[in-house]
């Protein structure tokens, strides 16, 4: 939706998601960002690489849902691991943009689908439940 209303992106959603892996080979070795959409939701591949160049105690990673529901002991704790003093808070709402059309049902399962098993990656790295995002 951002890179559509910046007139960057041509193409409906579940148009540029399976156009993803080409743009991606095509645009290799160049920055990915652009047109890697679900590629960048990987978090299980990403923290894996991480991990294997890191501790993974030296990692706090946070879970969306989690920050948004509870901002403040979020950011209290990133300030204790980091061992600092906790900074003045207040909760910022982000990321509420109105767009001209949501991402429909159809197109949220295909996603979904499309990383079921990084999501179990993630799940068995870190010990969560995500089946909230499946």
């Amino acid at each position: 939706n951002m890179q559509r209303a910046r007139g960057i992106e041509p193409f409906d959603f579940i148009d540029a998601v399976r156009a993803e892996p080409q743009r991606i080979a095509e645009s290799a070795p160049k920055q990915l960002r652009k047109f890697s959409y679900v590629d960048r939701g990987r978090y299980g591949e990403q923290l894996e690489r991480a991990f294997r160049l890191f501790p993974p105690e030296q990692f706090l990673v946070i879970k969306y849902e989690e920050f948004r529901a509870r901002q403040r002991e979020v950011v209290e704790g990133v300030f204790r691991f980091l061992r600092l003093q906790p900074a003045r808070f207040r909760a910022v709402e982000a990321h509420d943009i109105p767009y001209a059309r949501k991402i429909r049902d159809d197109e949220r399962a295909a996603v979904r689908e499309i990383l079921k098993s990084d999501i179990g990656r993630l799940e068995a790295l870190l010990g969560w439940n995500c089946s909230d995002w499946r």
